[in-house]
């Protein structure tokens, strides 16, 4: 029995989120419902300039992968985070907000320089628009994925996130590989459409011959395989996946489990933040799975535990709705 359930590998940001109104991001020229890339001058400057348009609602350690690794270990299982902090204040809080929720950290070294931080704006209608800076996550280096650690892990989760240069891509291409080499069930996420449509070749190279487990969203899936409908965007990431799972908002997912194709139907929610509803969904997905669970019924218990997430602020839930949830499918 191998030690972790979950291996994931991402950026280690700190994610400070605001509540806003739609004049501040028109006013700031801020691209709705996208996750950009800033540097630390227009992250500064967009936090300076919140003011009277926004209310501070959370700061947790996050990053996408991170998100969705909180949510294995609230639900039980053993998860490990591997990804770059400095020797800050900020870098300080990621790790300690990190394993105050049960998740191990691979910790090298501190860097000198900036840990990174995503500024997570929410909108009325519940819709997020991320602004990231990276900071020291642009240094991330094979050094800070900790192989033995890995080999002993059963499953292996990437953010797509990762993909968006070149030194980052090879720490994800080496460790795929390195999984593949040593039984390691391997995931990837896709993570935003924006990754898709600039980095799909980087992501087919981290992908390889192929992962044993895809997740995306929708419009990832078809912009990822050039397809015109859901169905053939299924068809086509049979190619490079021998599993997928493709989420649907509101609509609930369609399960690909090898075998055969099922639509699970999605849980009604009040939604008022969509931040973190793919992550949480990963997450409870990649739980069920590891204690044996088929797809589908991974897929009904993840859609429950994305629509907790998006009727609350924050890509988390809190402790007492994991075991509630875990009732709830008598798990």
């Amino acid at each position: 029995m191998k030690t972790y359930d979950v291996y994931g590998i991402g950026a280690a940001l700190v994610d400070i989120e605001y509540k806003v109104d739609e004049n501040f991001l028109q006013q700031n020229q801020v691209d709705k419902g996208l996750m950009t890339l800033v540097d630390e001058d227009r992250q500064y400057q967009l936090i300076a300039n919140l003011g009277s348009h926004s209310q501070l609602v959370k700061r947790s350690c996050g990053g996408s992968a991170c998100n969705t690794v909180v949510a294995t270990s609230g639900f039980g299982a053993k998860a490990f985070y591997a990804g770059k902090v400095a020797s800050d204040e900020e870098g300080t809080f990621f790790i300690k907000d990190l394993n105050a929720v049960g998740v191990d950290f691979h910790e090298v070294g501190r860097a000198s320089g900036i840990t990174g931080k995503c500024l997570v704006m929410i909108t009325e209608d519940a819709e997020r628009t991320m602004n990231t800076y990276l900071g020291v996550n642009v240094d991330l280096a094979s050094s800070d994925v900790d192989t033995r650690v890995l080999a002993n892990s059963e499953w292996l989760y990437i953010e797509g996130y990762l993909v968006t240069d070149s030194q980052r891509t090879r720490v994800a291409v080496e460790a795929m590989s390195f999984a593949k080499q040593h039984g390691v069930k391997t995931s990837l996420s896709l993570s935003d459409p924006f990754v898709v449509q600039i980095f799909s070749q980087q992501l087919n190279s981290v992908i390889g011959d192929g992962v044993d487990l895809l997740f995306c969203n929708e419009e990832e899936a078809i912009n990822f395989t050039a397809s015109g409908t859901i169905e053939q965007a299924g068809e086509a990431l049979k190619e490079c996946a021998k599993s997928f799972v493709i989420t649907r908002g509101a609509e609930g997912s369609m399960v690909y489990d090898g075998e055969q194709t099922t639509c699970v139907p999605g849980v009604k929610a009040k939604a008022i933040n969509t931040n973190g509803a793919g992550d949480m969904f990963a997450g409870a997905f990649l739980y069920a799975i590891s204690i044996g669970r088929d797809y589908v019924f991974a897929a009904q218990f993840a859609n429950a535990a994305a629509a907790l997430v998006v009727s609350q602020f924050g890509p988390r839930i809190d402790t007492p709705e994991y075991a509630k949830l875990k009732q709830q499918f008598s798990i």
